[in-house]
């Protein structure tokens, strides 16, 4: 590193605020295994028992830290605890076991046939890399009697930095003593950087020459610019976090409702995955539920949930917000969800493929008890849900969808995150009662960038002007007919950005709980002109640098 970068690292912004304290380390992972000893033909039956068991331990143990957890967390937890599980992976590893090799080993080279093929598909499935090779750590440390891998605890404030971060490193952490999080790889959807918007702390991540940068080192973290300034003077960086530390302190006093300062309203919505998570949300000034995911209940099933199982669960969620509106997504599963009592076959690229909505079509009778829970769980609470569906490119599919859920006297929706569906707004709003946007995967399919890639952490920001035209479409659509457009991806989480959908004619946003104070006052602070002022702004510039500074002039102006 040069002079210059010593003193300042920079990447792509992903929680706003300010932290400053000595950078931790994940613990040193254990060294894959690649030993060349033949294991002899009448210990081998008992070497398959070691690992199965040894997998079987990794896996109960990241469901029973998803039990204490709630949301995001538990979600990639038990979508972690299925990886340590996976019938290919588990088969891959046993047939090198058959043919001699150590349990350890065969974990190492089972995760090394995965892990490539993983990343030639790309999309959401080379984010599970990550994943996958954390589950091979445990497993491996599991099976030679070490600790099982982690991040330190703190014993000061600090501030976490690693190449990468595990969604069991990540889903644990006391914002307390973990200040911020900034990682060399990832981008702004990763597990990583949505977790620490339900943390509620400072986010950094593709971040150059991060592993440069020794334990110990103090730095001072700016997650709204996206810079981390390397042994700051005390004074001046202390004097900023506790600038930024008053700033919040007047963003918690937010109480709602959502509108901007001349009174156009904008309702702030939560993100939930369950009960837990829905009784925590309704601690923060959120008006409902934006973006109820419905994957927990099937993930961790071996076989499809019961409609009362499903009941049960939706009831909780609607009885939380209790005559407040709750926004159910129906099924998001496949690609880096597999279901366990689907076969889902061999795809060539399972980010293109059967996903979302295209499961339930090739499965209705998923769908159907799905929808027959939802509307038993309305009828036990006397609530009217609003009910959408992931993964619609077409008109014909809105409709399709919509048909059945009005015909259980639902209100029926579909999520826009397919540039075909944001092109066609204006059709499939005809069919529907609402849109939500999910600018996760907007960005990811707009830009053809795999989300989890730091080299193209850029392509992936929600303020590329060409996603920012996309939603402006479907927008303008929304208000052509008369009906609600909302954001429940990770950028209705942005204060900054939520002024400019909001200047776009998005009519609520939907994010982690804890970001909702933020941006209900943000959006408290300006007009709607100013809003739309920043929008304009932001769709006339080339990069997602550019649309931040015109957004923030426009505003400030």
């Amino acid at each position: 590193m040069n002079d210059q970068q010593a003193q300042e690292l920079r990447g792509t912004p992903v929680v706003g605020g300010k932290a400053y304290g000595p950078v931790v380390r994940p613990g040193e992972r254990v060294a894959p295994v690649h030993d060349t000893a033949t294991i002899p033909e009448d210990a081998r039956e008992a070497e398959q028992s070691r690992f199965v068991d040894a997998a079987g331990l990794v896996a109960a143990r990241l469901r029973e830290r998803a039990s204490h957890a709630s949301g995001a967390a538990a979600e990639v937890l038990i979508a972690t605890a299925g990886l340590a599980e996976d019938r290919g992976w588990i088969g891959a590893a046993g047939k090198l076991i058959s043919s001699g090799s150590s349990a350890a080993s065969a974990a190492t080279a089972a995760t090394d046939q995965f892990a490539a093929l993983f990343t030639k598909l790309g999309g959401l499935m080379a984010e599970r890399v990550t994943d996958l090779n954390d589950v091979r750590d445990r497993v491996v440390a599991e099976l030679l009697g070490q600790p099982e891998p982690g991040v330190p605890v703190p014993t000061e404030p600090s501030v976490l930095c690693a190449d990468d971060l595990a969604p069991a490193d990540t889903a644990g952490l006391d914002p307390k003593l973990v200040t911020a999080l900034v990682t060399r790889l990832g981008g702004p959807t990763s597990h990583t950087a949505i977790i620490a918007r339900q943390l509620g702390i400072p986010c950094i991540v593709a971040v150059a020459d991060l592993d440069e940068v020794p334990a110990g080192t103090l730095v001072l973290v700016d997650g709204t610019a996206g810079t981390v300034v390397l042994e700051p003077d005390p004074e001046q960086a202390q004097a900023a976090v506790d600038e930024s530390r008053r700033e919040a302190e007047l963003v918690a006093g937010w109480s709602g409702p959502g509108h901007t300062a001349d009174g156009h309203e904008a309702a702030i919505l939560a993100n939930v995955a369950d009960g837990v998570s829905a009784r925590a949300a309704t601690a923060y000034p959120v008006e409902g539920v934006g973006l109820f995911r419905t994957e927990l209940a099937f993930l961790d099933s071996a076989e499809a949930p019961t409609v009362a199982e499903q009941t049960e669960l939706y009831r909780e969620v609607l009885e939380a917000f209790g005559g407040k509106k709750v926004v159910v997504r129906t099924l998001d599963a496949g690609s880096d969800k597999p279901l366990k009592f689907v076969d889902h076959g061999t795809e060539a690229n399972p980010a293109l493929g059967v996903r979302g909505n295209r499961i339930t079509a090739r499965h209705p009778e998923i769908r159907a008890g799905q929808l027959d829970a939802i509307a038993a769980a309305a009828r036990e609470t006397g609530s009217t849900p609003w009910v959408m569906a992931p993964m619609i490119a077409s008109a014909d599919e809105a409709a399709e969808f919509a048909a059945q859920v009005r015909g259980r006297g639902l209100v029926a929706g579909v999520m826009v995150e397919i540039p075909s569906a944001a092109i066609l707004a204006s059709s499939i709003l005809a069919e529907v009662d609402f849109v939500s946007i999910g600018t996760n995967d907007l960005t990811q399919y707009t830009m053809a960038a795999d989300r989890m890639s730091a080299d193209l952490a850029e392509l992936t920001d929600p303020w590329q002007p060409a996603v920012l035209a996309l939603i402006s479409m479907v927008a303008e659509a929304g208000k052509r007919t008369g009906k609600p457009v909302g954001v429940c991806g990770e950028a209705a989480a942005d204060p900054l950005l939520a002024c400019v959908l909001v200047g776009l004619g998005v009519t609520s946003l939907s994010s982690a709980p804890a970001a909702s104070a933020a941006v209900g006052a943000k959006l408290g602070g300006v007009t709607l002109d100013a809003c739309r002022a920043a929008a304009s702004a932001a769709l006339a510039t080339a990069s997602p640098a550019a649309a931040r500074e015109a957004a923030t002039a426009a505003l400030a102006g």
